[in-house]
């Protein structure tokens, strides 16, 4: 199964019971289409193509070991791990309620090879080098310390390892930029300050060896590799 059928496969497992977060990650209501639409400016395509290009560190026979920090419920990333049954995945959230979401709907689709940790990706509680990939998708906007965040995720990384993931970023649509400042910052949904495009490639070939930087509207997405 390729990655974008991976990503298809999240959406059709959420379809029109989802709650109203996991309908707008993965354009599958009517409210989270909506959503997608007005706030972010994508439409299922648009949608499509940066979740792809967020994932597109994690090769479709990988099995080493993975970090997903924040999992989040879930959605998007359960329909990947299934494809991946000789991994060890560990999945880290600061919250104990999406992460029991997370881990009902890995249990529900008989994924046995992740664990899942409460955290805080500002002190992440692994050895150096513990991982080959780190997976981020849409969480660095809403870290309060990102600096943290930037720096443990690069430590608990093997040398030659991949960080990738995707997240908002500064000055890619100003209709988001709009929404983003006037309701998502001031309900603490999201934490300033905000990389753009520019910044967010600087600072990441700054600290890999390489790194790929590409967007999709408000949606930064990256690809990294940690020198040997």
């Amino acid at each position: 199964m390729t990655k974008k059928d991976q990503i298809r496969s999240a959406y059709r497992l959420t379809g029109g019971h989802a709650g109203f977060y996991d309908g707008m990650m993965t354009y599958s209501t009517l409210p989270g289409k909506a959503v997608c639409r007005i706030v972010w400016n994508m439409d299922g395509e648009k949608n499509l193509r940066y979740l792809e290009r967020a994932l597109s560190g994690v090769p479709e026979d990988f099995s080493g070991r993975l970090l997903e920090v924040p999992v989040g419920t879930g959605v998007l990333t359960m329909p990947v791990y299934r494809e991946l049954p000789d991994a060890d995945i560990t999945c880290l959230d600061y919250s104990p309620d999406m992460m029991g979401k997370a881990k009902e709907r890995a249990e529900a689709v008989g994924i046995g090879n992740v664990r899942f940790v409460q955290g805080d990706v500002g002190a992440l509680p692994f050895p150096d080098g513990s991982f080959d990939i780190v997976l981020s998708l849409n969480g660095f906007h809403a870290f309060p310390d990102k600096e943290a965040a930037y720096r443990e995720t690069y430590r608990v990384l093997k040398p030659g390892g991949t960080f990738c993931g995707c997240f908002y970023i500064r000055g890619g649509c100003a209709r988001t930029d709009w929404f983003i400042r006037h309701l998502y910052q001031p309900k603490g949904f999201f934490t300033p300050p905000y990389e753009t495009e520019e910044s967010l490639r600087a600072r990441l070939k700054g600290m890999y060896a390489e790194a790929e930087v590409t967007r999709v509207e408000g949606i930064g997405c990256f690809r990294c590799g940690k020198g040997l």
